[in-house]
């Protein structure tokens, strides 16, 4: 499972012109799934990524999480963050799990993170052709894997 953080002061989702969530300063969170991933990477990811540092304390260092901070959490799945562009210039998305196996994944990580942060999540539709706009803090964005939790 991959996601991709990045610590926003805004960030929305718009799907056929209308917008369906939206948060202010927080996270998005860009989530691929895999063939191999399963039950076992949404806890450990959803720990990497609520207690990840990376929101400033009063001193101007990175040293709080998302749950130190209170901040908000928007996550949209995005298949192609397991794109293999190793041949060619077309990327091939072979190890991306298909929707049978990644959409209730997307659902229970969801639900989970929920539970995490004490509130519903805010999130993209599992896929939608997704507009995201969003406002990058810092900019700070950090790409967790938990095939490579080094």
């Amino acid at each position: 499972m991959r996601a991709l953080l990045q610590r926003v002061s805004s960030a929305s989702v718009e799907v056929d012109g209308k917008m369906i969530s939206s948060i202010d300063r927080g996270l998005l969170v860009l989530l691929g799934i895999e063939n191999a991933d399963d039950e076992t990477d949404i806890g450990w990811l959803i720990g990497k990524i609520t207690n990840m540092r990376i929101f400033e304390d009063e001193g101007g260092k990175m040293n709080e999480s998302l749950l130190d901070t209170g901040g908000k959490i928007l996550v949209v799945s995005q298949f192609t963050l397991h794109a293999s562009t190793r041949k060619g210039n077309r990327p091939s998305f072979l190890e991306a799990a298909p929707p049978r196996i990644s959409e209730p994944l997307y659902e229970k990580f969801c639900s989970k993170l929920s539970l995490t942060v004490g509130e519903e999540v805010p999130r993209g539709i599992f896929g939608a052709d997704m507009k995201v706009s969003l406002v990058n803090d810092g900019p700070v964005t950090i790409w967790i894997d938990s095939r490579d939790p080094s």
